[in-house]
């Protein structure tokens, strides 16, 4: 005979379940009790600069291109047959000097013409001038009637005008000649000719025959913002005093010839903004070339004493400038800062820090104001552009700007 198990109750079913939970709970507590509370996380660390004082040139700089000062665009003034090249492409020519010559022979052919045509008509001339002196005095005697005189004195009137018109065509003829010598109207750099012997040239032809340009000085053009031609012009009110330029070529390398400000066009482009500028460098041993490019820049004044501290130590939340600062109990201090210009990789700060200040330039997201931190020495190299510029310096890119 099979036995029945004996009924559980609820009330005995919820009793035991109350027990096994009152048993975990003690457990938890039991094996809480046995072990060690988290240690302190270390303070991070971060690397710090102590805040420069010194004199900083402030400097504004614009992309140029270089032109010569006068580009003469050669074109014949005849029309001819093109016989001879007298320069050599690329180099640099004088004024005056030969460098095409275009076939003469008609030319000297139509100036033989016009000096016999002249000499025809200074004969004609003479003969009428002194049929005139002949009739003066008989015609003050009334020996030969008023119309004779009138006769004379106009033939010899006529014929010095027709003489005067031969003069002229002989002159012509022989500007003309001189044309088929075609000279260089500067003394400059001769380019590539864009015609060959033999070809039948004049005065309409579309292409020139080659173009000579003055390269010393040199002039460089560059554009300025409005905004920067009123900050210039509302900070240099004495206009006698030139501001230096600077002038660096696309390898980097520093122009050792300083240059000067020539003109401001008298408009804004429309297009762009921008003024036109032209400079002025000494080109002495014709190395810039029209065409060339080249970084131009203006120191516009020094800052004397001014506090620098790395861009990156510098980070901007909503249009404000925040730097964190170590103090001597080595707690982190966030403060507002003002700023200034820009100089190569670092950043003069206007108001807010001190010369002494130690501020991080490398873990500003790890730091929180009242945080003790671990300092050590920044590893970048120092920035260079703090510094002005000398011959055979390559101007040093700025370092990124750090963004909250």
């Amino acid at each position: 005979m099979t036995s029945t198990p004996f009924p559980v109750s609820s009330a005995a079913r919820t009793r035991r379940r109350a027990a096994a939970g009152l048993a975990g709970v003690a457990f938890l507590i039991i094996a809480g009790c046995g072990k060690e509370k988290p240690a302190t996380p270390p303070p991070p660390i971060v690397e710090v600069v102590t805040v420069t004082q010194q004199d900083v040139p402030i400097y504004m700089e614009w992309v140029g291109t270089m032109d010569g000062g006068v580009n003469a665009v050669i074109r014949p003034q005849v029309t001819g047959y093109l016989i001879k090249q007298n320069y050599r492409e690329g180099d640099l020519v004088k004024k005056g000097q030969a460098l095409f010559e275009i076939d003469p022979r008609t030319f000297e052919a139509a100036v033989d013409e016009a000096r016999g045509v002249r000499a025809q008509q200074f004969a004609r001339y003479e003969t009428a001038r002194a049929n005139l002196a002949r009739v003066k005095p008989l015609a003050a005697k009334n020996a030969v009637s008023q119309k004779d005189l009138d006769d004379s004195t106009g033939t010899e009137q006529s014929t010095k005008a027709q003489l005067e018109s031969a003069d002229a065509a002989l002159k012509t003829a022989k500007l003309n000649l001189g044309f088929t010598h075609i000279t260089s109207p500067v003394t400059g750099i001769a380019g590539i000719a864009k015609a060959q012997i033999g070809d039948l040239l004049s005065p309409s032809m579309t292409t020139e025959l080659t173009t000579v340009s003055t390269v010393d000085p040199i002039k460089v053009y560059f554009n300025i913002s409005e905004r920067e031609y009123l900050k210039v012009a509302g900070e240099r009110t004495d206009t006698s005093k030139q501001v230096p330029l600077d002038l660096f070529l696309v390898d980097g390398s520093l122009y050792p010839h300083p240059g000067k400000f020539f003109v401001l066009n008298r408009q804004v482009d429309a297009s762009t903004g921008t003024f036109k500028v032209a400079a002025l460098f000494p080109n002495p041993n014709n190395l810039l070339r029209p065409g060339q490019y080249g970084k131009v820049r203006a120191t516009m004044a020094v800052e004397k004493g001014a506090l620098l501290v790395p861009q990156r130590a510098v980070t901007e939340i909503q249009g404000k400038y925040l730097v964190a600062v170590v103090g001597a109990d080595n707690k982190a201090d966030i403060r507002p800062v003002t700023v200034g210009e820009r100089i190569g990789s670092d950043w003069i700060i206007s108001k807010g820090l001190q010369p002494s200040d130690q501020v991080i330039a490398e873990g500003t997201q790890k730091v929180r104001t009242g945080m003790t931190v671990s300092p050590k020495p920044f590893a970048a190299d120092a920035p260079a552009a703090a510094t002005p510029a000398k011959p055979g310096d390559k101007p040093a890119a700025p370092a990124p700007e750090s963004k909250g």
